[in-house]
């Protein structure tokens, strides 16, 4: 398999950034599900700490994704895509990027607002984005709350568009972004 992208298939480092974000953003939700159910207290304190660091390895995968994506080909949309859903990919993987970035930068401040730190998992500390603040504070609990609705709806959409893809047109969309290329797909 290429390392780089082609015009038909998506390259193992954008395949490796992609599912290892998918695994890490579904890490995110569990860890927050799991915290929001623990009173106060050290386990989840320890909870959130995991969280925000994997939320910074979120973002810092999201920023390498985005440089790799410059620098490299893009897979074409398929030709049978009608204009508005063209438009409507196009929407939907800006949204996925701002909402990769929006969502650790939000937890960061809402974090900073608040006074507790953020270091990636104990190994570096990272500053304060905003001064503590509890208006700011209470302000960054509501946007991290309904970006992480927001994301949850778009990767919906994501995933709803790929399944259509793989199942109902029956183009190779969902393969070309998989480990192994479709007998079809072999050169």
């Amino acid at each position: 398999m290429a390392i780089q992208n082609t015009t038909r298939r998506w390259g193992s480092v954008s395949q490796l950034l992609h599912w290892t974000i998918v695994v890490l953003v579904i890490v995110q939700v569990t860890l927050a599900l799991m915290a929001d159910d623990l009173p106060n207290g050290m386990r989840k304190l320890t909870l959130l700490a995991r969280h925000k660091s994997f939320g910074i390895t979120i973002l810092g995968l999201a920023i390498l994704r985005l440089v790799w994506r410059r620098f490299n080909d893009t897979p074409a949309l398929p030709g049978t895509l009608k204009p508005y859903e063209r438009v409507l990919a196009q929407l939907t993987h800006g949204a996925l990027y701002v909402l990769l970035f929006a969502m650790p930068l939000s937890g960061w401040m809402m974090s900073s607002a608040r006074g507790f730190p953020v270091s990636w998992f104990g190994f570096i500390q990272l500053p304060d984005l905003v001064p503590k603040s509890k208006p700011l504070y209470d302000a960054f609990v509501t946007t991290h709350e309904v970006l992480a609705w927001t994301l949850g709806a778009v990767v919906t959409l994501h995933v709803a568009a790929a399944l259509k893809h793989h199942f109902v047109l029956k183009d190779d969309t969902l393969r070309r972004m998989l480990p192994f290329p479709g007998k079809n797909e072999r050169t």
